[in-house]
């Protein structure tokens, strides 16, 4: 999986869980699993403010983009932030967590 990141300047925060091909977005369930290999989901077909891009599958991976928010202020890891690769099952390490726990 390769979750992508664009931040936005707003108040709020992100959480998300991953567990196989499944996201859970600030508390909200989304199975992915049923986009097929060289299948694309419209990002307007998944009821989540979060998700602002289409999500695809390509060699077995799925990849699609999500909004983050930050301050004003945020450091350039959060402003320009990596895509993330492949995370484990469990909470996703976003940007913002580091600066939070600083």
């Amino acid at each position: 999986m390769q979750i992508n990141l664009s931040p936005q300047i707003r108040p709020g925060g992100l959480e998300v869980l991953k567990a196989g091909d499944t996201l859970t977005i600030n508390g909200q369930l989304f199975d992915f699993t049923p986009v097929a290999e060289g299948g694309i989901l419209p990002a307007a077909a998944v009821d989540c403010e979060f998700v602002i891009g289409d999500v695809r599958r390509q060699g077995g991976e799925l990849e699609l983009t999500l909004l983050l928010p930050i301050a004003w202020d945020a450091p350039e890891s959060c402003a320009f932030p990596q895509p993330i690769l492949n995370p484990a099952d469990g909470r996703v390490p976003l940007p913002t967590d580091e600066v939070a726990n600083a």
